[in-house]
């Protein structure tokens, strides 16, 4: 499936219309619901296929946040080898105490893993709190970069961005078919 393919898939699964109630508390007639996406086999092998590239060579650990990025995460870890470590927004108060689940990340190259980003502001989050736990983080790589604010908002911060799709090619691959 060559990107383009990829991207109309990814819309045209995702894509759903009805009545929707949104975060804001408003409705709309249109809902990207990206869990369909991700949660099909096909399509998340395709997105990781086309991920791998944009993973910077010298990552050690794949960090996928909660929720939406976890299964990015492992399905980049399948296709690259690079082990995944799985973020939560807070650490759990109980067990091992952590904030990020699996390998070590102290002293550790890690590349931040999400599905859709709009304004960045749980990356920058999740970025603290994985740098105050000894990791270094540099770069951010997701799926669908929704919004310019994200991008604006990482590169801000000093992390380099890096998206498979902006929400406008997702929809100009779909008027284009």
């Amino acid at each position: 499936m060559n990107k383009k393919e990829l991207a109309r898939e990814i819309f045209n699964t995702s894509h759903l219309t009805g009545v929707f109630k949104l975060r804001s508390g408003k409705e709309s007639d249109k809902y990207f619901d990206k869990y369909l996406f991700e949660s099909n086999p096909k399509l998340l092998a395709e997105v990781a296929d086309k991920l791998a590239p944009l993973i910077p060579l010298d990552t050690e650990i794949l960090a996928g946040l909660e929720m939406g990025g976890i299964p990015i995460a492992t399905a980049l870890s399948l296709k690259t080898g690079i082990p995944v470590v799985f973020v939560r927004k807070k650490a759990k108060e109980y067990g091992t105490c952590k904030l990020a689940e699996g390998k070590d990340i102290d002293g550790k190259k890690v590349c931040i893993i999400e599905d859709v980003v709009t304004t960045g502001g749980q990356i920058l989050l999740s970025a603290e709190d994985l740098k105050k736990y000894g990791a270094k983080v540099k770069d951010v790589v997701c799926v669908i970069e929704r919004e310019e604010a994200g991008r604006n908002n990482l590169e801000s911060a000093d992390l380099v961005f890096h998206s498979l799709f902006t929400m406008e090619e997702l929809l100009s691959a779909v008027s284009e078919a």
